[in-house]
């Protein structure tokens, strides 16, 4: 390999690629629902910007936990396609009544992975009377793309050994132990359906495994 020289005639070093999770800032961020600290991450290898929503102590051992997908129609658009938004809010009252805990916002999770405009078209698609499963299929997309890493990464670093995980979905449990976080306690997120998210909600109770009981209570929406 040939060596970079300087302006100066000098011999440059190498650029090294970095990889993996790294902090970058810790700010305060009050919010309606309590006082937060936000501590920003760069992933390296994906470029995305990550942060995590810390409440309280921590310590190391069954925190109470959500990891938390990005989801721009449910979480600022207040979208009833989905309950992303109404999840997101539940988790952040959930960590500030319990005086410590924390929501890790993952981006780059958009649409279980596949993007905001992908979402988008899938969600046409479910207009026409596909599932989520047979859109992102119809579309050639996975079912479901998202990775745990960069969230297992993010608790390592905040000194996390085990967490009271606040999900629905068997697939985020899995994920964290593989990536050498314990899982002591897998706490529900129950959201109350309505007419335009009843079908989602059932198909990812069916096909997905999502642990939803509270939808035997509603058969009578369409």
């Amino acid at each position: 390999m040939t060596e970079k020289i300087g302006v100066l005639g000098k011999k440059s070093a190498p650029r090294t690629q970095r990889s993996g999770v790294e902090r970058v800032v810790n700010a305060p961020l009050p919010t309606v629902y309590g006082e937060f600290r936000a501590i920003g991450y760069l992933d390296h290898d994906r470029g995305d910007e990550q942060v995590a929503l810390v409440h309280g102590e921590i310590g190391s051992d069954n925190v109470l936990t959500r990891l938390h997908s990005e989801c721009l129609t449910g979480d600022a658009f207040g979208s009833q396609h989905c309950e992303c938004g109404d999840q997101l809010a539940s988790a952040l009252r959930a960590v500030v009544a319990a005086g410590s805990g924390i929501v890790v916002y993952l981006r780059g999770h958009e649409g279980r992975g596949i993007g905001l405009l992908a979402k988008l078209r899938a969600m046409a698609l479910q207009a026409e009377g596909l599932d989520t499963v047979e859109a992102n299929l119809a579309l050639g997309l996975p079912v479901d793309a998202r990775d745990y890493g960069v969230a297992a990464e993010i608790l390592h670093d905040l000194g996390v050994d085990s967490v009271r995980l606040m999900s629905n979905n068997p697939r985020k449990r899995d994920a964290l132990v593989r990536h050498g976080i314990q899982v002591a306690e897998q706490v529900p997120l129950l959201i109350p359906p309505c007419e335009s998210n009843i079908t989602y909600l059932r198909t990812k109770r069916e096909r997905l495994d999502h642990h939803l009981p509270h939808l035997d209570a509603v058969a009578h929406l369409s």
